[in-house]
């Protein structure tokens, strides 16, 4: 299940090289893969449960400037008991600026600690069970 979200490059997303910052990147990497939470969870699981990355891999292939749009693609891949992957792709039209990949555990929000992986999210968001990532 993919899901996207798109994004304006905004003035203060550039770097003093002219570009998009590393930063905007990965703060959309994030805001995208919280949408689809959103999207893909009903409010009592999103009450009961949050998500802590714990790793991110990021390939930047092109370069992207003010008052561009880009779409940013994700979706979860390979999970063990409490993590799983994520990628991401950020483009501008067909043009591929970010290739990413992070790893994410799922948190009990009651007491702070990594939770099990239910079956109804490995099922919501298409996840391959029984792989160590």
């Amino acid at each position: 299940m993919r899901f996207s979200h798109s994004f304006h490059v905004e003035s203060s997303d550039i770097d003093a090289q002219g570009h998009v910052n590393n930063v905007a990147y990965v703060r959309w990497i994030q805001d995208v893969a919280v949408a689809h939470w959103n999207e893909a969870v009903d409010s009592e699981t999103r009450e009961r449960l949050t998500w802590l990355l714990t790793r991110h891999e990021i390939d930047y292939l092109r370069q992207t400037f003010t008052d561009q749009y880009v779409t940013a693609t994700t979706w979860v891949g390979n999970a063990s008991r409490v993590t799983c992957e994520r990628f991401t792709e950020i483009c501008r039209g067909d043009e591929m600026l970010v290739r990413a990949r992070s790893v994410w555990c799922l948190i009990d929000r009651g007491n702070l600690k990594p939770t099990r992986i239910s079956k109804e999210l490995r099922t919501v968001f298409g996840m391959t069970d029984n792989v160590r990532i």
